[in-house]
């Protein structure tokens, strides 16, 4: 009997491959292999139904082709395709094919597992089922809400700002909130306040305790007139202990993963991206070779947002710390963990968990990669100890007083590690007070020596800017988007220039950025308002759930939207200008406004063309602009070939040139010469051109010779095939890679840059 597997990555196909006999034939769709149209909107909205235009996606015809041929011979067929809402599309899209070859449709069965194992893939095919239509309308539902936002609302803002820009229904929230910290950070206002610290001797010891309550009132100092008011009056008293509370405090356990928990960890801990996150955690999803060679699949499967953890894997866990550690460490009863965010949990997948606790990470680190093993150390290590005793601590707090002057300190002893014996916890917010020992030997009413007065000055501070993981935090609060979707939305404000991260990786909106979400915010309330995204993902989740129709929530969508679109598409069909406060140094007669041209942001005087002042600017920390003094351009000490004054370099819209200072008299341009001829026409030269996409060598007969060559070059021949250049390419590390240009040799030197 021949069975036909198929699966969305090809990663898997070796490592499920060993479980399965020979009937069995593994094929891979590659991920989604059928989309809307990328040119065209591809949703029609009738009276009776909303329908959805699906293409094949470019160069998956043969894949479709290949399994289709395989399922026409097989006797029966399992979907197995990543047990999400985007699995289910594909295995929807694939039995749509499959099922046009085949006779017997009783033959096609969708499977799932949450884990990469002999036992859950073997139950995964004894337990079969069908497609479920309703995650596949969820799906739906989001792709036509993401496809609505951004097929018709990018080309409005091409027209009032620049070219080439995209919004997105949870890309363009997820700005909002970097915006809206900036905003605050601009107009916040620090206010000054002082802290008192005294260091107190009893006996042998001393003891620093900060200043915490004047009389009944607590200490709020906010001058050094005030500080120095209570200093005086702190110097002239006598203290004593006035009081100590001792008690036990208990730490639990923090839950195992979930996708959002492990990608602030992994950024907290490791420093690594969201994307690299679920990019390694997918390699450990999917199989990694160890000792043999052969591929094992080291967690369970990585999106998803549920503390879940199955009886099976507690019951291994317990085995573990049972045999592991000694008896103090198993609690009497597992230790289950619930949803504690806005965001009602799916609870479609277990937690993101090791899948056999005796691979531990010792066992495992000869054969990982360096980031899969920093990984797998983080999800083994919380899975482990989500599964053990509390951190025990003593906590004592002292008190001295003297008059109205009353100084408090709080100290904690580690009693039992418990849980931190394996997994130290990263939300810690007591460990200043770890950091304190206080003596035994404190009595209430023993005197001490007050021996110095330490008074401080602060600042309040600004609310801090996103990292990734802060900013993953406040999206799962917020109950924007989805923990699958994380990474491709930072990755996106990224690219799209809408953002930057600084020095510390912290997100800073540019002035693109800035414009694009003032624009949506006054136009569009709805798709950019947090609570009402939310609520859509809370719909969304009903619709997977069989509680709401697709098509209501989509019509109920779209009948604001389009009535704000409408208004929004009509209004001022103008480039959008911001004013600003900046004078114009030329005119003197307007205020500068901003704008956005090919080669980026700058600023004008609206005066134009009467005023042509422009200039690039920067932006202070409070939010003010400054004009920058153009560059003076530099003078090299070569003469131009054309008139013999000296050349100079420029910068111009893509970048530095070197052209003649005798422009514009003389216009000659300097360009860089390969030492070889067009590989085409044979005649002209290959010269270094620069556009808006960075630099290409091209033919100097263009546009009789189009030749072009879009990849930087080392100007010498390949040693094997003699070809005219070799492609050069650096990485970000430095490293060079030279390779030949001629497909049919394998010609390739990597080598570091001096």
């Amino acid at each position: 009997m021949k069975k036909l597997l198929i699966v969305e990555s090809p990663a898997k196909i070796k490592t499920i491959a060993k479980f399965l006999g020979p009937e069995f034939k593994i094929m891979s769709t590659l991920g989604h292999i059928m989309d809307l149209p990328q040119r065209t909107l591809g949703i029609k909205v009738t009276d009776d139904a909303i329908d959805l235009d699906y293409v094949v996606i470019e160069k998956k015809e043969k894949i479709i082709a290949d399994i289709c041929k395989e399922a026409a011979r097989s006797d029966e067929i399992y979907l197995a395709p990543d047990p999400d809402r985007e699995g289910e599309i594909i295995a929807w899209h694939i039995e749509q094919a499959i099922k046009k070859v085949i006779k017997n449709k009783a033959i096609v069965h969708r499977i799932s597992f949450n884990e990469i194992t002999k036992t859950a893939v073997q139950e995964a095919i004894q337990n079969q089922s069908i497609v479920d239509l309703q995650k596949v309308g969820a799906q739906q539902a989001r792709r036509v809400l993401d496809r609505w936002v951004g097929y018709e609302v990018s080309p409005i803002l091409w027209k009032k700002i620049a070219k080439g820009l995209s919004a997105g229904r949870v890309q363009s929230v997820c700005l909002r909130l970097i915006c809206d910290r900036e905003d605050a950070i601009r107009a916040f206002k620090p206010e000054e306040y002082w802290s008192i610290h005294g260091e107190f001797k009893h006996k042998k010891s001393t003891i620093v305790a900060a200043l915490t309550n004047i009389g009944k009132e607590k200490a709020e100092i906010k001058s050094q007139k005030e500080a120095d008011a209570a200093v005086a009056g702190i110097k002239k008293e006598s203290y004593i202990i006035d009081d100590i509370t001792d008690k036990k405090r208990s730490k639990k356990p923090l839950a195992p993963f979930m996708t959002s928990t492990l990608q602030q960890a992994a950024f907290n801990q490791l420093g690594f991206s969201v994307k690299k996150t679920m990019q390694v955690a997918q390699n450990l999803y999917e199989g990694l070779p160890l000792n043999d060679g052969t591929p094992v699949a080291l967690i369970t499967y990585m999106r998803t947002d549920s503390k879940r953890i199955s009886e099976t894997a507690l019951a291994q866990a317990r085995s573990y710390i049972k045999d592991t550690f000694s008896k103090e460490y198993l609690p009497k009863s597992p230790n289950l963990y619930e949803k504690a965010t806005k965001v009602k949990t799916q609870d479609a997948h277990e937690a993101v968990r090791p899948i056999d606790l005796d691979l531990s990470p010792d066992k495992v680190k000869a054969y990982l990669p360096k980031d899969a093993l920093r990984l797998y150390e983080l999800i083994w290590k919380r899975f482990v100890a989500c599964q053990m005793t509390s951190a025990e601590y003593a906590q004592r707090q002292v008190t001295f007083k003297g008059g109205e002057y009353i100084f408090k300190v709080t100290g904690s002893t580690l009693l039992f590690d418990g849980f931190l014996k394996v997994y130290a916890a990263d939300d810690d917010e007591d460990k200043e007070d770890d950091k304190v020992v206080l003596p035994d030997d404190l009595k209430i009413k023993n005197p001490v020596d007050l021996e110095k007065i330490d008074p401080k000055q602060h600042f309040t501070q600004a609310p801090p800017r996103y990292t990734e993981g802060s900013l993953v935090k406040e999206m799962e609060k917020e109950g924007i988007g989805r923990p699958s979707t994380y990474a491709t939305i930072l990755t996106t404000i990224q690219t799209r220039s809408y953002t930057t991260l600084d020095t510390k990786k912290r997100f800073t909106p540019t002035e693109l950025g800035m414009m694009v979400t003032k624009l949506l915010v006054e136009n569009l309330p709805d798709i950019m308002d947090v609570r009402f995204t939310a609520h859509m993902e809370e719909d969304l989740d009903k619709i997977a759930q069989g509680d709401l129709e697709r098509d209501k929530l989509l019509r109920s969508f779209y009948k604001t939207f389009q009535k704000d679109l409408k208004k929004f598409s009509g209004s001022d069909s103008k480039r959008i200008a911001e004013p600003t406060n900046v004078d114009c140094p030329s005119c003197k007669a307007q205020k500068l406004i901003l704008r956005f041209g090919k080669a980026g942001e700058f600023l004008g005087c609206p005066g134009y063309p009467e005023c042509k002042f422009t200039c690039n600017f920067e932006r202070l920390e409070n939010g003010d602009l400054r004009c920058l003094d153009p560059e003076v351009p530099k003078i090299l000490d070569i003469n131009c070939p054309t008139c013999g004054k000296p050349l100079r370099e420029i910068i111009g819209r893509y970048g530095p040139f070197i052209a003649c200072s005798g422009y514009p008299e003389c216009k000659y341009i300097h360009q860089e010469k390969a030492s070889f001829k067009c590989p085409t026409c044979k005649k002209g030269d290959m010269v270094k051109r620069r556009w808006r996409g960075g630099t290409f060598w091209g033919c100097s007969n263009y546009p009789t010779c189009k030749t072009a060559i879009f990849s930087d070059i080392e100007d010498v021949k390949c040693p094997q095939c003699k070809a005219l250049y070799l492609v050069k390419k650096v990485s970000k590390d430095g490293t060079i890679t030279l390779t030949c240009p001629n497909k049919e040799c394998d010609y390739k030197v990597i080598k570091k840059s001096e």
